[in-house]
């Protein structure tokens, strides 16, 4: 996500414990059939750029990141809506030529290729990078059974729900969800208090946290940054 500021960073303790490790599977892509491609995610046009060379097809985007993301690459990239059912709606309304390929990890929302096919724009998928769940960093278990706030943000609804199973916190915990599907794993879990972003963005999500980490220090009585 966006690097919280300056002054924000000078009053946290930061602790990393990521929730998924990302495996890009090894393969050809051959894209020679196909008129256009899909990306749902950036991890989908890293993958895909270490397998091919070509950049000649357009791609259609979910989310800034990821169009982005293509763009440094060198692919052709739309921005094509904030997530795969808004995507899906600017697809059936833009028309582009067909068939579409969607490159995606092995843990997809949205059925994109089989909502499009059923609807006239015939698209396959191909899973080119897998998403293995991972536990709790040590760190991480200790700020959960402290006594301080702890502060953090969840991006995806899987890893929203394995932060739901293995958490358990003792401590107060304030989280960030990316939307309304990431916040609903978490919903049920004790001892939380929970908001999403204004936007499905890394910037509206840095906003959030630094608001969060700023009422934390306020609860705590401690001196906010400036």
């Amino acid at each position: 996500m966006a690097r919280l500021s300056p002054e924000i960073l000078n009053k946290v303790t930061v602790v990393h414990s990521p929730l998924l490790e990302i495996e890009y599977l090894q393969d050809d892509l051959d894209l020679r059939k196909v008129r256009g491609l899909i990306f749902t995610s950036a991890h989908g046009v890293a993958a895909a750029s270490q397998m091919t060379e070509s950049r000649d097809l357009p791609c259609f985007c979910v989310g800034r990141a990821t169009t982005d993301a293509a763009r440094r690459e060198g692919w052709k990239a739309t921005m094509a809506g904030e997530n795969a059912e808004t995507l899906i709606a600017f697809m059936l309304a833009a028309r582009p030529a067909t068939p579409l390929l969607h490159l995606r990890g092995d843990h997809a929302r949205g059925d994109v290729a089989e909502t499009l096919s059923r609807s006239g724009m015939p698209t396959t998928e191909r899973v080119i990078y897998a998403q293995h769940l991972l536990p709790l960093s040590e760190p991480a278990q200790a700020a959960l059974a402290g006594t301080s706030p702890v502060v953090a943000s969840l991006f995806s609804p899987r890893t929203a729900r394995q932060f739901a199973d293995i958490a358990a916190p003792k401590a107060p915990v304030w989280l960030v969800a990316l939307s309304r599907a990431v916040r609903e794993p978490l919903e049920n879990v004790k001892n939380i208090r929970l908001v999403t972003a204004e936007r499905p963005d890394a910037e509206a999500m840095r906003n959030a946290m630094e608001t969060l980490i700023r009422e934390a220090m306020r609860v705590e009585g401690l001196s906010e940054p400036h």
